[in-house]
């Protein structure tokens, strides 16, 4: 269900359920944990590319195990598309989703817990567990800070989809196109130096999360660190 494949420090992780819309039941979002999180420690990595295989990105969560959910069972179920979430936001390295066809529900919260999304013309995105009896729970606390409360509200709130374009619009997407625009911005990313981008990772969901002031204080001192073990902008600059 999850396919990988890695080459020149970039690793390409496709959710391969395609005859499913690549739809997540608990064994699939276990295994794409297991794909996930030990990529963590792979110091050859620079960049994440988590893309489909089929006609969808990811068509949310697998109606089928919904249906069965219970009140005892439930929060186990959203727990594991959290998991998923938390192990893509814990990456040191820069994290990039690569959207096509249909973008629901978990999916779409799988894509906002990633650093850069790119979607192909014609992607549709949308959250529809209201229309279900059920809230837009985990990662969706991500889209406010990607597109505004008010956008948000009304993704969550409405169920419609959105297109690709209005997403873009919106702030859920940084940019539109197919496998060339996701291969440039690969190649932008690795034009930066992996501890960099590491710490501007981490300091990107800081400045999600932190008051602005302590946000400012802790960017100082991870500048500083910066220069530690005497490394210059000069030296690094003599090496390129």
């Amino acid at each position: 269900m999850v396919d990988m494949e890695v080459n020149g420090g970039v690793a390409r992780v496709f959710l391969a359920r395609p005859e499913k819309s690549n739809a997540l039941n608990s064994p699939f979002l276990s295994e794409l944990f297991s794909v996930l999180d030990p990529l963590k420690d792979d110091l050859d990595l620079r960049v994440v590319v988590l893309a489909g295989r089929g006609k969808a990105f990811c068509g949310g969560a697998d109606v089928a195990e919904l249906a069965s959910l219970t009140a005892a069972t439930g929060g186990a179920f959203v727990e594991r598309i959290h998991d998923v979430c938390a192990a893509i936001r814990a990456l040191p390295v820069p994290v990039v989703a690569k959207l096509h066809g249909a973008v629901i529900g978990a999916g779409l919260e799988i894509a906002a817990a990633c650093d850069l999304r790119v979607a192909a013309e014609g992607t549709k995105f949308a959250m529809p567990e209201v229309r279900l009896g059920i809230p837009s729970v985990v990662e969706a606390a991500l889209l406010p800070r990607l597109m505004g409360s008010g956008r948000a509200a009304w993704l969550v709130m409405t169920g419609e989809f959105i297109d690709a374009r209005r997403a873009l619009d919106w702030g859920l997407v940084e940019a539109l196109g197919g496998d060339e625009a996701v291969e440039r911005l690969v190649e932008s990313l690795l034009a930066g130096e992996r501890a960099a981008l590491a710490t501007q990772k981490r300091l990107c969901q800081l400045w999600d999360e932190a008051p602005l002031a302590h946000s400012i204080t802790q960017s100082i001192a991870a500048f500083g660190r910066s220069f530690a073990g005497g490394n210059t902008i000069s030296s690094r600059l003599r090496r390129k």
